[in-house]
Formats: C-alpha cells, structure tokens, sequence
C-alpha cells in the first residue's frame, strides 16, 4: 500500500502506513508551537506515542472526550486550552475524540489535526453534532471541517472487531442516506456506492482477520467516502433517529446506527426504488437493499436489536415523537405511528423484507 498525501478542498489528507509519524511535521505545517492533544481513555497508549512523536509542541492534554460531545465536556477542555496557551488541536480517536476537537475549533477558530482511528468519518465532514439537556443538534459550516487528516492504517489493526463493526456500519448509514438525499448528484453517488462496496467486502475480511491491513485500509477509505457524502449532502430519517436516540435516551452511537440503518431504509424503500436497487448491487445482496444490510451486520455478528443495546421499549413511542417533532427531507413522510413501528422492529431485531 503506497501512502497518499493529498490537499482535498480545505483538508489535506495524509493517507498509509505509519503516517503518525508525520504528525508533528503535519502540525507545524499548521502553524502549530503549543498543542492540546484531545481522546479518549482508550488511546493511552496512542497518546503516549505522539507526545514523544511531537515534542516539544504539546502543552496540555485531555483525555476526557465522550459521546455525543456534550457541552458540558467542552467546557472542561476550553479551560484546559485557555490555561496552557495552546494555538493548535490534535485529536486521536473515533467520533468523540474528534467531535470534541470540532467543538473547541468552532469556539476558538484554532487548526485541527485529527488521525481518526475508527471508521466514523467525522473527520471528513464539516458537521459537528452536540449534547445539552439530553437534547442532541447539529450544525454544518465550512469552518468545523479539520485542516488536516491523517490516516495511518496502523491505528486500526488492534480496534476490537465488535467495534470495528458498529463503526464500519455507522460509515455506511452515511453512504445509504446520501443515495436518496434531495442534494444527491452523479460525484456523491459514486463515492457513496464505492463505500458501500467497500464495506461490503472489507468487513467479513476484517471480522475473520482483524490485523488484516489491506481490509482495514478499506474500511478507512470507505470511511472517508462516506463522511464526504455526509458533508455534501443532508441526512434524512435514520440519522435523525439515531440523534433522538442518543441525544435523548444515551443510545452508544455506532451501535445505535448499526441496528436501526437496515429499518430506516425498509422505511424508506418504497419512495427510493432506484437508490434501494443500486445499493442493493453494490452489497452483492441477492435481496432487497435493507435485507441485505441487516444479513451483512447479522453475519459479521453486530447488533440486530435496540432491546440488546438496553432501550426500553417503553420509551419507543416517545423517541417516535420526538423524530418527527421537526421537518427534515426524507424520502417517505416520516409520521409518528411508521417511526414507532419502524423502532418495534428495530427493537425486536425483525428482519426487514
């Protein structure tokens, strides 16, 4: 695998095999004396690596990042960044890592650096998505999109397979939703078919040889495609769902998305017959394009169902509501009674048709 080293639109991306090592000429690249480096607690080790790969530059750390990017959380790191002077952000981790990056930027207009190590995409999009009183919004702008990406496919060879899965599948709700968004054009169906395939083939690849570094880069590549489609594109009811039920019931995100994309496009299916047939060819599914995403999920051994993820099926008909409390485009008329059947099946874990 060569790496590939590219100014795509206001991000430059670093893409291979040990590209970490570049971060602190990527970072001084940005103009960057006094770092913060942003995670989680499960990038310990990573973190220790890129502070001896940076320094000096680093100043501060925070390793408090969480899902969903509550505020609260960003208020603790603003005060960490504020304290130590920094001028630069590093984040090392999935969605909440960079999420949390994202929201500083956005209050500071300091660079960002990310190396996602998971297959969430936000570093390719310039979304960010934020918690407060349990209700979760979202905000799009040519600002929160980071400066420089790098992706270093050795970062992922020890992901755990069970996350590899629900991340790799949350890649592809990005893809499927930008198949039938009202913006959807010939470039982001090609790039959302291509990480549609790419899933498809790299996922199996990845669950029965997780080191596997070709099928990793794969997943990496399909996780980028799919987050450009997200930026270029709205998202209609499955995301919009999945943001009610984290945002609202602390649903764990990739999870979340892995058991309710195959409901959302059974949903869906009936007013999106051609994005539903292309998907479908590009799963290699012999069935419908739902079917065939739930069997992908199902045989890799991901979650089926909300009721194994811990949603109480009597707050169904409140989630319900709260999905269609505001106008949002989507293929099919979301109403309350089809969201909350769609969410009865999703929490039985049913196999859509």
């Amino acid at each position: 695998m060569e790496d590939d080293v590219r100014d795509a639109g206001p991000a430059r991306v670093v893409f291979g095999t040990g590209t970490a090592d570049r971060v602190r000429e990527e970072a001084e690249r940005l103009g960057a004396t006094r770092v913060l480096l942003l995670s989680t607690p499960s990038q310990a080790r990573t973190v220790r690596r890129l502070r001896e790969i940076l320094n000096p530059l680093p100043v501060a750390e925070f390793g408090g990042a969480a899902l969903h990017t509550p505020v609260e959380v960003t208020e603790r790191a603003l005060e960490v960044l504020r304290g130590h002077g920094a001028d630069c952000l590093v984040a090392v981790g999935g969605g909440s890592a960079i999420g949390l990056s994202k929201a500083l930027s956005v209050r500071t207009g300091l660079p960002q650096l990310v190396l996602p190590t998971t297959y969430a995409g936000s570093e390719a999009t310039p979304v960010l998505g934020e918690t407060e009183h349990g209700r979760k919004t979202t905000r799009s702008a040519p600002e929160i999109l980071p400066d420089t990406v790098v992706y270093d496919v050795e970062l992922t060879l020890t992901l755990p397979v069970a996350v590899s899965v629900t991340s790799a599948v949350n890649a592809l709700a990005h893809a499927v939703e930008a198949l039938y968004a009202p913006e959807a054009g010939p470039e982001s169906d090609r790039r959302a078919l291509e990480a549609v395939a790419r899933i498809a083939r790299a996922l199996p690849a990845v669950t029965a040889r997780p080191s596997d570094p070709e099928a990793r880069a794969d997943l990496l590549q399909a996780a980028r495609l799919a987050g450009t489609c997200l930026g270029a594109v709205g998202m209609g009811l499955h995301h919009k769902l999945c943001h009610t039920l984290g945002g609202a019931f602390g649903m764990p995100h990739a999870a979340t998305h892995t058991v309710v994309l195959p409901h959302a496009m059974a949903y869906n299916a009936s007013a999106a017959p051609d994005a539903m047939a292309c998907i479908a060819r590009a799963l290699g599914a012999d069935g419908s394009a739902p079917a065939g995403v739930y069997d992908l999920v199902a045989g890799v051994g991901g979650p089926t169902s909300l009721r194994g993820l811990g949603m109480a099926e009597a707050d169904l008909a409140r989630a319900a509501e709260l999905a269609v409390a505001q106008p949002y485009p989507n293929p099919r008329d979301p109403t309350r009674e089809g969201v909350e059947a769609l969410l009865i099946d999703a929490w039985h874990g049913r196999r859509p048709d």
